[in-house]
C-alpha cells in the first residue's frame, strides 16, 4: 500500500490538490531542479507496485528485487535512476533474536519511490524529520536518501548495543564460579551476529561511494552527510567482529570451565572410590574363611576391623580433604 506521496520544492512539501494515490498529479508537478517526489510504500501488491514503476518508468528487473524482498543490499545503477535495497534490524531480547526486514529505494532526478518490507524501521518519522530540516531537505531526492539510510544505520546501532549487552552477561556467566550451560546461548548470538553482519557489511562500499559524491543521482552537497552515515556503519561492523571475537573467546573459556569441572568431579568419585576401597579390602580379606588365618578367632577382631575401616577412612577423608580432592 501507499503510506504517502508528496511534492517537495525547495525543501519545503508543498500542497498538492489531490489523493496520495494520484502519482500521475504528483509527477505532472514535479517541473524543475528543485522538485521531486517521494513516494513511500509498504509490502505493496503486485499491481500497486507496477502502477508506480508505470508512473516512474522504474526498471522492471528493479522492481522485481522489491516485490520479492529479501535482497541482499546492494546499490546498482540503470540508465534513469538507481536501485538501493538497505536490510533493516531490531532485536527480540527475551529471544536473543536479531530480525530483519528491507527497504528499497528507486532514486531518479526528481523522484524517490521506497519500498518497505517487515515490521522494523518504520520510515513516516523520518519524513517528518526531514521536512522539518528545510536545508537538508533541499537537496532533493540526495536528502531523501540520507535521511532513510541514516535512519537505518541508527538501528543498527541500537541492535549492537543490545548484543553488546548479552555478550556482557555470557561472559560473566561463563567466568562465574557457579556451573552454566552457556554453549547454547553463546551459539545463537554469534549466529545472530552473522546475520547483523550480512546486513551491515555490503552497506559499507555503497556509502563510501555516496560519501565521495561519485554516485548519479546522488549529490556534491549531501557527500558530508554521508560521510557521517559511512563512520556509522564502519564503527557498527567493526563492532560487530570485535563481539564475535569476544563470544568465540567465552566459548573457549567456556570449553575450558567445563573440563576443569569434569576433573574436579573425576577427583573427588576418586577420592570415594579409595575411601570405600579401604573398608572393602579388609573385609574382603576377612571375609575369605580360611581356616588357618591370624585372628580369625580373637574376640576383638570384629570390632578391630571395624575401626581400623574407620580409622583409614578417616584418615584418607582428610588427606583428600586437604589436598582439594574433596
Amino acid at each position: 500500500m501507499i503510506v504517502d506521496s508528496a511534492l517537495y520544492r525547495d525543501g519545503l512539501r508543498v500542497a498538492v490538490d489531490s489523493h496520495k494515490e494520484d502519482l500521475d498529479v504528483l509527477r505532472d508537478e514535479a517541473s524543475g531542479e528543485d522538485a521531486f517526489v517521494w513516494v513511500g510504500m509498504h509490502e505493496p501488491s503486485a499491481e500497486e507496485l507496477d502502477r508506480v514503476a508505470g508512473v516512474f518508468s522504474l526498471h522492471p528487473l528493479a522492481v522485481e528485487d522489491a516485490l520479492k524482498a529479501h535482497q541482499r543490499p546492494k546499490l546498482e545503477r540503470y540508465d534513469d535512476g538507481l536501485f538501493l535495497v538497505l536490510k533493516t534490524l531490531w532485536y527480540v531480547d527475551e529471544q536473543d533474536a536479531v530480525e530483519t526486514g528491507e527497504v528499497n529505494l528507486f532514486v531518479g532526478d526528481n523522484y524517490v519511490v521506497s519500498v518497505r518490507h517487515g515490521k522494523g524501521t518504520e520510515l513516516h518519522s523520518a519524513r517528518l524529520d526531514l521536512e522539518g530540516r528545510t536545508a537538508v531537505l533541499g537537496h532533493g531526492p540526495s536528502a531523501v536518501v540520507y535521511a532513510i539510510c541514516d535512519r537505518v544505520v541508527d538501528g543498527y546501532e541500537a541492535v549492537a548495543l543490545s548484543l553488546e549487552e548479552d555478550v556482557d552477561e555470557v561472559e560473566e556467566s561463563v567466568f562465574s564460579p557457579t556451573r552454566s550451560e552457556d554453549s547454547k546461548r553463546i551459539y545463537v548470538l554469534k549466529r545472530e551476529l552473522a546475520e547483523m553482519r550480512r546486513a551491515v557489511n555490503p552497506l559499507r562500499e555503497p556509502m563510501k561511494r555516496f560519501a565521495t559524491g561519485s554516485v548519479p543521482f546522488v549529490t556534491q552537497e549531501s557527500a558530508p552527510f554521508f560521510r557521517d552515515v559511512t563512520d556509522h556503519v564502519i564503527r557498527v561492523s567493526e563492532g560487530i567482529e570485535t563481539l564475535d571475537s569476544l563470544l568465540s573467546t567465552a566459548f573457549d573459556a567456556h570449553l575450558a570451565k567445563l573440563s576443569l569441572q569434569q576433573n574436579e568431579d573425576m577427583r573427588k568419585i576418586s577420592a570415594w572410590v579409595a575411601i570405600a576401597a579401604v573398608g572393602t579390602l579388609v573385609a574382603g580379606i576377612y571375609g575369605m574363611n580360611f581356616t588357618d588365618m591370624p585372628e580369625l578367632r580373637w574376640h576383638y577382631g570384629y570390632y578391630f576391623a571395624l575401626g581400623l575401616m574407620a580409622t583409614a577412612s578417616l584418615v584418607l577423608f582428610r588427606a583428600f580433604k586437604k589436598s582439594g580432592w574433596l
